[in-house]
């Protein structure tokens, strides 16, 4: 049992809390009555409603799994480019000076713009289509992947470099087999920042312009006023964006265990 317990706990506890929070939302609403469910739904009717939702394309022309579906394709789309473009450019920009004198004063100049801000500008140029969603995911993520990968790459213990260097390393080796390895933790933090802003950004690009998506259900689902599928699509934002990242962990730690085993 106490295995058990140390084992679990962390999952034991996180499930106690989240049924504590549908407990005392079930009190207030469905129990005491505070407000109308046509206001704040309850937990019976946003239930209800998911149910329902994941046979129904009604108001909004798609069922919810149709919604996350198309949520899912645009965002991975995106981020994925970026993190295969931005991962490589933060380790050439921290490796080579010259690249990072080049590289670095466009990205100093680009970096703060939020990624929902070329919205507009992508809509004109592709549309409202899936490429001017990919292409705000594709920002948010370039952007946290480099930041974290150039961190990462130039906190590479001296001491180790110079082991290398007594070792008669190359500058290849040093790079591969001492700095990527060192800054490991940090990529995947980037990684993991970046799946979290992009599946933010897509969400509020789709309310924006969008024909589908859970971002384009809440909107349509504001506009009739429908609370409880506006919960719903809140929820199903939280539990996939919780879900990808806990991937994405799983992932680290192969990679980790991996390169502890070399």
């Amino acid at each position: 049992m106490k295995n058990f317990w140390k084992k679990y706990k962390y999952l034991l506890i996180s499930c106690a809390s989240v049924a504590a929070v549908l407990l005392v939302w079930y009190l207030l609403i469905d129990v005491m009555k505070l407000t109308k469910n046509s206001v704040f739904p309850g937990v019976e009717k946003t239930f209800g409603t998911f149910v329902a939702k994941l046979a129904e394309k009604k108001p909004d022309g798609a069922t919810l799994g149709q919604h996350l579906l198309e949520s899912l394709k645009v965002c991975l789309l995106g981020y994925s480019i970026g993190a295969v473009l931005g991962i490589p450019l933060g380790v050439a920009m921290a490796w080579n000076k010259w690249c990072d004198w080049l590289v670095r004063p466009v990205f100093d100049l680009i970096r703060p713009v939020p990624g929902l801000a070329w919205t507009p500008m992508f809509i004109l140029i592709f549309g409202i289509g899936v490429e001017a969603k990919a292409m705000v995911i594709f920002v948010n993520s370039f952007v946290a992947c480099i930041v974290n990968t150039y961190t990462g790459i130039r906190q590479a213990d001296e001491l180790h470099m110079w082991v290398g260097d007594v070792f008669g390393a190359s500058n290849w080796q040093k790079l591969t087999k001492i700095a990527i390895p060192t800054a490991t933790p940090m990529i995947f933090t980037g990684l993991r920042t970046a799946l979290g802003g992009s599946w933010m950004a897509l969400v509020a690009a789709e309310m924006l312009a969008a024909s589908k998506g859970l971002g384009f259900m809440i909107q349509q689902a504001r506009y009739i006023s429908r609370p409880d599928l506006v919960i719903v699509g809140m929820l199903m934002i939280g539990v996939v964006g919780l879900a990808l990242d806990m991937i994405l962990q799983k992932v680290e730690t192969m990679v980790a265990k991996g390169m502890n085993a070399k």
